[in-house]
């Protein structure tokens, strides 16, 4: 039998696996980081390399050296200090404290499966997608819950289970930086990004929140479950074309249990909603500013075990109520669960925080940022023409890290102060970081949960491999990706805020 003729798009996803496969896990890639970072330290201090601080007229800033006495002592003492110190390390582990509950008393899988069985079949394929990107606030659990579960809905259906599998985890993967409500993510990056502008401004960074994307991604909710259907239906379904497949499934709905633990979760989850409501709505809330603002205000700085509570107890109601928790001792071995299935980021957030450290303690952020911003002026290269750029070369770094934070963690003390030096906001650079790392998230196989949906696929397709199911996902993350970007585009052109007091432009 004649061997097929590979084509030239599956060549390159061969290279992009082969090259993808041979880069260090993220933990030894942030070490050897650090240890570049102190390496180019000292070569650029003995070069005199310095710059004048674009935010304070005359002073001069030179590169520190981190190889030299005092450098060296202060690797050592501050070792500690950058691992706790890691920004995105205690608002991850506090706020999924509570997402866990939620998430392991399965209160996360019958929301979106009660949410999925519930809406018209007409509106099945939007409601896919838009119950993917929605499953963000639970962190990973969408993928477990989605993918397989939109399958079984379209072979119910009598439709092609992978184009329901598809859709599904479209919504979830490459929609996972939009949603309706504030996530761990929004956490997590903000807090990288707020340290990233320091380097620049500590006062502008001081003023910013964690909440800085939550008007775009509210809007970018609609538009991409609208992109995604659409892609799905028009695109996705007829190349699959009609499913020949003997496989058959049934789909179940909610127990009268699993109804009795939503109701109570709910009840639960209002009563949370109108006591925060109680601390903020009120003139004299207790959550408020001191001038009675809600932007700059203990709320805002609260956001993270605020979101924490509201998932925590919603969960422990439901788990009471589905006997899924009968004592504290249940409760305390969930948290304990989740907190273990966390140990990867912990290791992570310690080489991770180092390089961080490093990094802004030999003021190469600072340097690199005016040269950065002076090399891109040279070149023209500014407003959107800079953003597009910016966002395809993010998608094409996110084909070989796969890990958000620690691509964010990597890019945001380079990018953030060149972008401000041009005079963009850190919230923006952050939107369109977002925009390129979710939009390729479903067509590079180093995607954490990528092997998991090519099990799930070969449950309905022996045959399907990593270059098929990145040739079904590839029309997503192209629309995805051209869509969101001209939504930026036009979000800069009238100059709207980004999230609450959080502009496009940054004067400094």
């Amino acid at each position: 039998m004649k061997k097929q003729k590979r084509g030239l798009f599956q060549k390159s996803l061969d290279r992009i696996e082969t090259i993808g496969n041979k880069l260090p896990h993220p933990v030894t890639l942030f070490a050897v980081l650090a240890i570049i970072v102190l390496a180019v330290s000292a070569l650029l201090a003995n070069l005199g390399i310095s710059v004048e601080h674009p935010g304070q007229e005359g002073e001069i800033v030179e590169v520190k050296n981190l190889l030299n006495a005092e450098g060296i002592q202060y690797i050592f003492a501050s070792m500690v200090d950058n691992f706790i110190g890691f920004a995105p390390l205690g608002v991850v582990l506090v706020t999924m404290l509570g997402i866990g509950v939620a998430e392991r008393t399965g209160l996360i899988s019958a929301v979106l499966r009660g949410f999925v069985l519930s809406i018209p079949k007409f509106l099945i394929t939007g409601g896919l997608v838009f119950a993917g990107i929605m499953s963000s606030v639970a962190s990973d659990a969408g993928y477990v819950v989605l993918p397989p579960l939109g399958a079984v809905i379209f072979i119910a259906l009598g439709r092609h289970p992978l184009a329901g599998l598809a859709a599904a985890f479209a919504g979830v993967s490459a929609g996972f930086s939009a949603n309706l409500l504030l996530s761990a993510t929004d956490a997590m990056l903000g807090e990288l990004t707020i340290a990233a502008a320091s380097i620049i401004d500590p006062g502008y960074a001081e003023g910013m929140n964690i909440a800085m994307n939550y008007y775009f991604i509210i809007v970018s909710v609609f538009l991409l479950t609208i992109v995604g259907a659409v892609v799905t239906e028009k695109v996705v379904e007829p190349r699959l074309g009609e499913y020949k497949g003997e496989f058959r499934e049934e789909m179940t709905g909610l127990t009268t249990l699993e109804k009795k633990g939503l109701l109570w979760a709910g009840i639960t989850a209002l009563v949370g909603v109108i006591l925060t409501a109680l601390l903020i709505v009120p003139e004299n809330g207790i959550l408020r500013g001191e001038d009675g603002g809600i932007v700059q205000s203990p709320f805002m700085s609260s956001l993270v075990p605020i979101i924490t509570i509201l998932f925590f107890l919603p969960g422990l109601a439901y788990g009471i109520a589905t006997k899924n928790i009968k004592s504290d001792k249940d409760v305390a071995a969930q948290m304990s669960d989740t907190m273990a299935s966390m140990g990867v980021f912990i290791v992570l957030a310690f080489t991770a925080g180092q390089f961080v450290a490093y990094f802004a303690e030999s003021n190469m952020g600072m340097v690199l940022g005016v040269y950065g911003a002076q090399a891109l002026e040279s070149m023209s290269l500014t407003g959107i023409p800079l953003i597009i750029g910016f966002v395809i070369v993010v998608g094409i770094i996110n084909l070989f890290i796969g890990s958000a934070s620690a691509k964010w963690a990597m890019l945001a003390p380079v990018f953030v102060p060149i972008m401000m030096q041009l005079g963009y906001s850190p919230e923006l650079t952050q939107m369109a970081y977002r925009i390129a790392d979710s939009s390729t998230n479903i067509i590079t196989p180093l995607m954490t949960y990528f092997a998991i949906v090519i099990a799930f696929a070969q449950k309905y397709d022996k045959k399907m491999g990593i270059g098929t199911l990145i040739s079904v996902m590839f029309p997503y993350s192209i629309f995805f990706m051209i869509f969101w970007t001209l939504m930026l585009i036009v979000w800069m052109l009238f100059g709207l805020d980004l999230g609450p007091a959080s502009p496009i432009r940054y004067n400094g």
